[in-house]
């Protein structure tokens, strides 16, 4: 591990390679587990607000969810999460022709219907951050769904922070990522 700024960064993030690969997993990272994605404070507030605009892309067991339960829900842990269809795959997911899951919110963004791409950690993963009083911890989510992920990541040459550059440029800025770049650089040489 590593502080930069406000942040304790494992050296993780640099030493293994990632890209996702669609074709390989079908977004089983939507649709598995027993957990929504996390969801920040202020997404909450946003998420509330697009619903009307993302509500057409969505299928009708995410719009039913959505409805009853809301547009984000406060999972066992005490944080918010997005709902969940029958406790399993995320609300918000839309399936392509191939049965790949996608994300019904990112679909609106792509079409130029709302300007807010999805929740943070959708688009940060397999990054997963977790905010402490003083200091916020970034690390490396290891999932064997994501192998096929991995192994693309490798023979691509692809480190996990440069994949999800424009993630972590969202969520820490230009600043912070020019630094884990430097830092990044440093830490492949030795």
């Amino acid at each position: 591990m590593f502080q930069l700024g406000k942040t304790i960064v494992s050296e993780e993030i640099i030493e293994n390679d990632f890209v996702c690969n669609l074709n390989a997993c079908k977004g089983a990272c939507c649709i598995d587990g027993t957990a929504g994605a996390p969801v920040e404070d202020h997404e909450t507030e946003i998420l509330v607000d697009i619903y009307k605009d993302v509500k057409p892309f969505l299928r009708p067991e995410g719009i039913a969810a959505i409805e009853e339960q809301g547009a984000f829900i406060k999972g066992e842990d005490g944080e918010w999460e997005t709902t969940l269809v029958n406790n399993s795959e995320c609300a918000y997911v839309i399936y392509a022709d191939d049965k790949t899951a996608k994300c019904g919110i990112e679909e609106a963004y792509n079409q130029g219907v709302i300007s807010w791409k999805k929740p943070v950690s959708c688009h940060m993963y397999p990054v997963r951050v977790r905010e402490y009083t003083e200091l916020t911890a970034v690390n490396y989510h290891k999932w064997e769904i994501c192998d096929a992920a991995c192994e693309l990541g490798k023979s691509l040459k692809v480190p996990v922070y440069k994949f999800v550059k424009e993630a972590l440029i969202r969520k820490f800025g230009e600043e912070w990522y020019a630094e884990l770049e430097e830092i990044a650089a440093e830490y492949t040489k030795s």
